[in-house]
């Protein structure tokens, strides 16, 4: 068999089609999508990720590392998918403020460790999202307002190149290939272990408030009136729920670092909108930051779509809320800016994002529903017309979209002259590559 050597080689299980474990082992996070890879290696420690990208060059596959299955788009028929959950690693330095993250360790488990610390890492809505992917891809979470991108963050990568040698990657060592690695996707190196700052956390409020849909245009103008205003510390996101088989919802989900009594005074306007099902609002752990969003924490089938939006003008408006919003499930407007509107120090591709709002649209990806969710998505988008920018954030690119969609002219050049000069066989495969 084409794949006996590796197994002679590597410490992890390695899979093919007709292996007992292939199946659950190639699945993709998102069970709408079908990959069905040349082989599955699940490497059990760095010296499997260099001897899997040493076989891939020698034999012409490219490697496609998924350490949770996110992000998945399906089309690696004749790659190698490189499955990093056993280098899951966590050390928090306190004094440093530094965290040294192992490729297959998910956001739950950094947000323990800091926590521990009085510290947190710049995470985003849901705990079993892995910290490589999203943090190659930018990462836009809950404190970026405050922080950044999540690839502002990083201090240092450990990479096995595209010739199957270890190293360590930094601004100073390697300004361009860091620069890449930095928010501009994993097309370039196979990250083993990213090294990044962590952040105080003198206190956190947060959580959701859900209301009967009725109130949906007081939610609305609550959410505007607080986004217009809201210190860098704030992050406030608006939803249009629709649950199959029941009413329509809608709510606001709110995180603040820093005082809980600061945060309560800050979202004190949604308190007077009144007829609350449900308000979750309250100090909160930063280990316990996926508790304010709640999203599922089990592989699902879903299609989603996200688009930048350009304001919140009375058009745009008409648009998000003049319609019922099934078969979709989620409707959701994340207010953005602050730190990840501003220029960072032009260390990685991630710059900032001019659009003040993103909206991401989720509907379940149900064979019988495909049709009608993406028939609604198209006709949410196409209403907005020139409300939204066409630019996407990278980790919320969908099969069918580019990489291109996610990055200016400039920075995707330089991108793919990066990939060029460190990977011109193309060995190493990201989920959305940048070469076309």
């Amino acid at each position: 068999m084409a794949f006996e050597e590796l197994r002679k080689t590597v410490q992890g299980r390695v899979l093919v089609s007709g292996d007992a474990d292939y199946e659950a082992a190639a699945a993709a996070w998102n069970t709408a999508v079908t990959q069905r890879p040349a082989a599955v290696v699940e490497a059990a420690h760095a010296e499997d990720v260099a001897a899997v990208v040493r076989f891939a060059r020698a034999s012409g596959r490219a490697v496609v590392t998924q350490p949770t299955g996110h992000g998945a788009t399906g089309a690696i028929e004749s790659a190698i998918l490189l499955r990093t959950g056993a280098l899951n690693t966590v050390e928090v330095d306190a004094p440093a403020r530094l965290a040294r993250v192992g490729s297959g360790a998910n956001w739950g488990q950094v947000q323990a460790a800091a926590a521990a610390h009085g510290l947190t890492g710049l995470a985003g809505s849901n705990p079993v999202v892995g910290v490589t992917g999203y943090t190659l891809g930018g990462g836009q979470g809950w404190f970026g307002r405050k922080h950044g991108w999540a690839s502002d963050a990083v201090r240092a990568f450990e990479i096995v190149d595209a010739e199957g040698r270890a190293g360590r990657v930094t601004a100073e060592s390697d300004a361009e290939l860091f620069w890449a690695l930095c928010g501009g996707g994993g097309d370039f190196a196979v990250v083993t272990a990213i090294e990044f700052e962590l952040f105080p956390a003198p206190g956190l409020y947060g959580g959701r408030v859900l209301w009967p849909a009725v109130q949906s245009q007081r939610v609305w103008e609550a959410f505007r009136e607080l986004t217009a205003s809201a210190p860098d510390e704030l992050s406030v996101w608006f939803h249009r729920l629709q649950p199959p088989q029941a009413p329509e919802m809608v709510a606001l989900d709110v995180a603040y670092l820093g005082d809980p009594e600061q945060g309560r005074a800050l979202t004190a306007a949604i308190d007077g909108i009144g007829g609350a099902m449900a308000d979750k609002r309250g100090a909160l752990s930063v280990a316990d930051l996926g508790d304010i969003c709640a999203e599922p924490t089990t592989p699902s089938p879903s299609l989603s779509r996200a688009e930048l939006l350009t304001d919140l003008d009375d058009e745009t408006v008409k648009v998000l809320l003049g319609e019922p919003i099934a078969p979709l499930i989620n409707m959701q407007v994340r207010h953005l800016g602050g730190a990840l509107a501003r220029a960072n120090s032009g260390a990685g591709a991630r710059g900032p994002v001019a659009e003040p709002y993103l909206l991401y649209l989720l509907g379940l990806g149900l064979p019988q529903l495909r049709e009608a969710v993406s028939h609604k998505r198209r006709e949410i988008v196409d209403a907005l017309g020139s409300h939204i920018s066409g630019a996407k954030p990278y980790t919320f690119l969908i099969p069918g979209e580019s990489a291109a969609a996610a990055f200016d002219a400039e920075t995707i050049a330089r991108l793919r002259a990066v990939k060029r000069a460190r990977d011109p066989q193309n060995v190493i495969r990201a989920n959305y590559p940048v070469l076309d």
